[in-house]
């Protein structure tokens, strides 16, 4: 039975999923009571059908607000703002104005302020044991997202605290079991916060990319759709970016070939980034909801059911990566689907690469050894990473 929480998934998912994906590239799994997607073709051609598959948390959200204090309907609120919990045509008005916000010449314009951002973080790093999360991937991207927003870098501890309440719903996959005071709080926290931020702007633009969204954005957007807007750039901002970051170090410490190959390519940081990100994307699923019967790869899945899109499992199909259970970080062409595809592609791919890539040739080239400083935790969770668990390391 195939269960996307067992460690084999995890720890050697090409091994994992050859069985599966040479029966079938779409499986119910009673584990989840879902229905797998797992194939890479497949997948693809699941992210682009919107009409059949439904990205839609915002009603099942309204029903859980239903039952909770009225409070707990400014989350709903919020969390309307968000692009990914929408179809064709609120995800389309929704998401124009970020798209724009980010195309890869306004990101590459970004390559001294993130150098920048990354220098900051270098200098501040401590003598002698290091947490890798909390010392260098932590900051760096809250940090990024913080600068290119034009907020205060030193909210950021605040911004990781309101993310990581608001996750307890974003993440959950039964959000009417889930306590909401918290997120309750975030939201306040958030709304205010962007508020404010977003009146400032208007009255005297920066030229940052806050005030750029704010001109895209014109009479599209709501108030309230604006800072939902704002939030999830800085949730997503950072967060995934945080944990491909360590996942990353991680790897190197356990593979100290891989670290040695980057040094010895310091060229070869674009592939390199590419390949971490299909063996380490942070997102291993995102679900769907049918939203009519259909067939799927000869599978008749009913209006209702549940669609797990594994990207995990896509990234490892052998129709499309040659020996995938390699980690080849020259591997080229790299069509991994860890960003997603289509209208669901991430909008903010293209920082997340360059982050990445600076961060990790900064570190190599500041420190001659990086070594483990303690046992490197397992990865787990439905959002790959080592649980808050600290990643130790030496550095010299």
């Amino acid at each position: 039975m195939l269960d996307l929480e067992r460690a084999e998934s995890i720890r050697s998912p090409a091994d994992y999923f050859a069985h599966a994906l040479a029966e079938a590239p779409v499986q119910w799994s009673d584990a989840h009571r879902a229905w797998l997607v797992l194939g890479h073709a497949e997948l693809a051609e699941a992210f682009r059908d919107s009409g059949r598959l439904s990205a839609d948390r915002i009603t099942p959200l309204e029903r859980v607000a239903a039952d909770r204090p009225a409070a707990f309907g400014k989350v709903v609120e919020l969390l309307r703002g968000w692009m990914v919990f929408h179809d064709p045509p609120h995800h389309t008005r929704l998401r124009a104005p970020v798209r724009d916000a980010f195309t890869p010449r306004r990101v590459e314009a970004l390559h001294g302020l993130v150098s920048g951002v990354v220098d900051e973080v270098m200098a501040a790093m401590p003598v002698g044991t290091v947490d890798v999360r909390r010392h260098f991937a932590a900051p760096l991207p809250a940090l990024v997202i913080a600068a290119v927003l034009g907020v205060d870098g030193n909210d950021r501890e605040h911004f990781q605290r309101w993310s990581d309440d608001l996750a307890t719903i974003v993440f959950s996959t039964s959000p009417s079991t889930v306590p909401g005071q918290a997120a309750i709080e975030a939201t306040d926290e958030f709304s205010a916060f962007f508020g404010r931020l977003i009146e400032t702007e208007q009255a005297a633009p920066t030229g940052s990319l806050l005030s750029q969204l704010i001109v895209e954005a014109g009479d599209e957007l709501s108030a309230l759709e604006l800072v939902g807007a704002c939030t999830l750039l800085l949730f997503a901002g950072h967060e995934t970016t945080t944990s491909l970051l360590t996942n990353a170090v991680g790897l190197l410490l356990e593979r100290p070939d891989l670290m040695q190959w980057l040094r010895d390519h310091p060229e070869g940081d674009r592939t390199a980034v590419e390949e971490l990100l299909r063996v380490l994307g942070p997102t291993r699923t995102m679900f769907r909801k049918a939203a009519v019967d259909h067939e799927r790869a000869g599978q008749l899945i009913k209006a209702g059911d549940t669609v797990a899109l594994v990207m995990c499992a896509a990234n490892h199909d052998p129709k499309v990566f040659d020996q995938p259970q390699r980690i080849d970080l020259g591997r080229d062409p790299n069509h991994h689907l860890t960003f997603g595809w289509g209208l669901h592609h991430c909008v903010g791919a293209h920082l997340a690469r360059l982050e990445a890539r600076l961060a990790l040739r900064a570190l190599l080239q500041r420190y001659d050894e990086i070594t483990a400083a303690g046992p490197i935790p397992a990865l787990s969770g439905t959002v790959l990473g080592y649980a808050r668990e600290p990643v130790l390391v030496s550095l010299g």
